[in-house]
């Protein structure tokens, strides 16, 4: 009989003993920042139970000052605990309205999203799904198969999110078990994953990692960056190391008040976000989630900001600015009104030098006269809302 094998412990790969090392408790954090969180030991308790706290040492690392744009997204605030707002729900965007299986919303015709994981490297203080992220529940491989095998069932179904959470939290051997699994739908097309962590712990980003994904093309990456300063080299090394192993990689950005509701912080960060190979995609206006309402700003900030982008750097740079629709709307664009007026001979449109010009309509054109656009961009009078 062959004698029994030593058993040997895995070697915690950089990114593990970097999120061990972080705050994850309210003594922790009070331990960590002393007097300039300015909170007592009841009041972070009571922030860390109603939304747990977690802050790895190298984001942590990024902050300069108190209140500064990396401070809001990761230091727990006392007017979380505020919720008095009546607009703002727990799960504003009714996905659990939408999920047919658990985890796993069908929202749009073609397009599922998959939460296969409740963890983050740094839970941010105005996340959207708080209601459920930092939970001691946890998704199991029972649940990914579910997931998978509704899929399989539903044909119309081409493309695919992974979101959480973050997914990046699970070993690579997990996240290569999910995507086979994907991938071997015959009718599956994309596959795109949701994360973070290229942002608030780009370690994750390992060239194991990148060669997985890189087996079940066409794969693609969101990742999160709110602010110039998130850029680092860590960060960019992540992303290229994505894009050099062929996976295009999109930012997703949430306009938050304090930290990114200013043109030119806004206009420096998708410059820079073209320089480390990641395309600005979505810019979206914060949704009504309770506990988040000091994030949220005013609609006009954000037309403001895509007006002092548009035409002033290069047109790949800007993203799209959406409202996430309460109550399962889905993402609906929200543009700049550049078209003034639409007469029977001409389009009248303003640039983004606020010059006026005339386009003009050429009745022999097949279809001129039936094409409609909204009638708030019609009359002239728009209040800057665009229909998808």
């Amino acid at each position: 009989m062959a004698l029994p094998q030593p058993q040997v412990k895995r070697q915690k790969d950089e990114w593990q003993e970097l999120l061990a090392a972080g705050i994850n408790r309210p003594d922790k954090l009070i331990d960590e920042l002393g007097a300039r969180l300015g909170l007592d030991d009841e009041t972070a308790a009571s922030l860390h139970k109603n939304f747990p706290v977690r802050i790895n040492p190298y984001y942590l690392g990024l902050i300069e000052e108190v209140n500064d744009p990396i401070w809001r997204q990761a230091i727990p605030d006392e007017m979380e605990l505020d919720h008095s707002d009546t607009m703002t729900t727990m799960d504003p965007l009714a996905e659990d309205m939408d999920s047919p299986v658990p985890y796993l919303t069908h929202r749009y015709p073609d397009r599922v999203l998959m939460v296969v994981q409740l963890q983050c490297a740094m839970y941010c203080r105005f996340c959207t799904r708080r209601r459920e992220v930092g939970s001691r529940n946890a998704v199991t491989k029972d649940d990914w198969d579910r997931q998978i095998e509704y899929i399989a069932t539903h044909p119309e179904v081409r493309d695919v999110i992974i979101s959480g959470g973050d997914p990046f939290m699970l070993l690579d051997h997990q996240i290569d078990y999910i995507l086979k699994g994907l991938r071997a739908i015959p009718h599956m097309e994309i596959i795109r994953l949701d994360s973070r962590m290229p942002v608030t712990l780009p370690h994750r980003v390992t060239d194991n990692l990148c060669k997985i994904m890189q087996r079940y093309h066409p794969v693609y990456l969101n990742t999160h960056f709110n602010h110039p300063r998130e850029i680092t080299p860590e960060s960019s090394r992540a992303c290229e190391l994505m894009n050099d192993h062929g996976i295009p990689v999109g930012n997703q950005s949430v306009l938050l008040r304090g930290v990114n509701d200013d043109p030119e912080v806004m206009k420096e960060l998708v410059q820079k976000l073209l320089m480390i190979r990641v395309k600005p995609y979505y810019l979206y206006q914060a949704d009504l989630v309770t506990g988040t309402s000091h994030f949220r700003t005013a609609v006009e900030k954000g037309l403001e900001i895509i007006k002092a982008i548009q035409g002033h750097t290069s047109g790949m740079a800007v993203p799209h600015y959406v409202i996430d629709a309460p109550q399962g709307g889905g993402k609906i664009p929200v543009t700049p009104d550049f078209i003034q007026e639409i007469t029977d001979d001409e389009i009248v449109l303003k640039n983004y030098e606020g010059k006026v010009y005339r386009y003009p309509i050429d009745s022999e054109v097949p279809n001129a006269r039936e094409a409609k656009l909204p009638q708030a961009q019609t009359n002239g009078k728009g209040n800057g809302s665009a229909t998808t």
